[in-house]
Parts: C-alpha cells; sequence; structure tokens
C-alpha cells in the first residue's frame, strides 16, 4: 500500500495550489471548493481544508466576505486577494516547470 501513500502525498503537496486555482475566477463556499476539487479527483475533506484555508487567509493569499443563507446561518466565502493572484501567478509557473521537467525525464526512459 505504498503506492496509495505516495499517491496521497503527492495530491497533498499540490493542494494549495488546487486551492487557488478553484477561487481563480469565483468566490466560493467550502462545501462548493470540496466540490470543486473532488470533480477533479482531487479528495480532500474540510478537517484538511479550513486550516489550509486559515493559513492561506494568515498569509495575505485570501479574502472572505459573509453572506446571508436561506436556509441556516450566514457563509463565508473565500476569494482570492491581490497578493494571492501574484502569488497563484507564480506557482502557475512553478507548476508548469515541474511538468515539463518531469515530462523530460519520462521521455527519456
Amino acid at each position: 500500500m505504498k503506492t496509495e501513500n505516495t499517491k496521497a502525498q503527492m495530491r497533498k503537496g499540490v493542494l494549495e495550489y488546487c486551492i487557488l486555482l478553484v477561487l481563480r475566477n469565483k468566490d466560493q463556499y467550502v462545501s462548493d471548493i470540496i466540490e470543486n476539487l473532488e470533480k477533479s479527483k482531487m479528495i480532500v475533506v474540510e478537517g484538511t481544508l479550513y486550516p489550509m484555508l486559515t493559513r492561506l487567509k494568515n498569509e495575505g493569499y485570501l479574502g472572505y466576505r459573509w453572506e446571508e443563507s436561506l436556509q441556516g446561518p450566514p457563509r463565508k466565502y473565500y476569494k482570492l486577494t491581490q497578493t494571492g493572484k501574484h502569488f497563484l501567478d507564480e506557482l502557475e509557473n512553478a507548476w508548469n516547470e515541474l511538468v515539463d521537467a518531469v515530462f523530460h525525464i519520462n521521455e527519456r526512459k
């Protein structure tokens, strides 16, 4: 089962980047973020997501707004800050370089 552990570690390593990508074009509620990640086969639970959102907010990459809900308490919608957009651009460049490097290594087989 080492393969499953390694795959989980790989997903965890790119989760922050994926969260920022999900928030790139639209403010989202936590359940919407989870749904978008799950649609892309990025399995995440609230217990993993909340601490990451808090850390990203504390680092200035995310902000949030409260919105009244028709059912239940108000909802917190997360959004990228300007600093978060710049950070996402940097991560996107790093991701593209990493994908390119892995592609070239894989081609040499």
